[in-house]
């Protein structure tokens, strides 16, 4: 687990912690001390820490003109024992939307696990942004993440599932891979209603 990074080749865009609105501005990274774990497991220290017990974040971009963020995750989400969801929206989401950010790409690929508690949050989240056309997009879950996900009926207020499997995003910009999203969430509405 350790040796798992952040995605790191957009960091000529976007750095989160030299951003003055973003949620982890100031924050400081030592390459060589690793404090934070998942399970009994070290992570990399580039992996920032939002307030859960098991799941990390790193914000790869942000753009303030067309709305956007892209953020990467690690660990186990789990909504059942640590509320997850409750500290991923009031101490990253919260501070993002009041700067006008209402479209949030997830990289889920590195969540291991999912366990479901009541969807309160995500309903708040999607209720926030929808008057904003904003949405969500969770990219690359596993497929039992994705499994769960649904089970839990969060599709009603995020965007998961095929559609937002198998997506390669790294060999592109930030705004290609948000524009590549938005098309999809385009076609799969398209197709709910027509």
């Amino acid at each position: 687990m350790h040796d798992i990074e952040p995605f790191h080749r957009w960091r000529d865009y976007y750095i989160a912690s030299e951003d003055e609105q973003s949620p982890f501005f100031g924050r400081q990274y030592d390459e060589f001390y690793y404090t934070n774990k998942i399970y009994n497991y070290y992570i990399h220290p580039q992996w920032d820490d939002f307030g859960s017990d098991t799941l990390y974040i790193k914000l790869l971009f942000v753009d303030y003109d067309q709305n956007f963020a892209i953020m990467e995750l690690i660990g186990e989400w789990n909504d059942c024992l640590h509320n997850d969801i409750m500290f991923l929206k009031r101490d990253v989401v919260d501070i993002l939307f009041e700067q006008g950010i209402y479209k949030y790409i997830l990289i889920c690929e590195n969540v291991l696990n999912f366990h479901a508690s009541d969807d309160d949050y995500y309903a708040e989240w999607y209720e926030d942004i929808i008057e904003y056309n904003g949405w969500i997009c969770f990219l690359n879950t596993l497929n039992h993440v994705t499994d769960e996900m649904q089970s839990a009926r969060l599709q009603y207020y995020v965007n998961v599932g095929f559609a937002f499997q198998n997506i390669n995003w790294r060999p592109h910009t930030p705004r290609r891979v948000f524009n590549m999203v938005e098309a999809l969430i385009q076609g799969s509405a398209k197709q709910l209603t027509g």
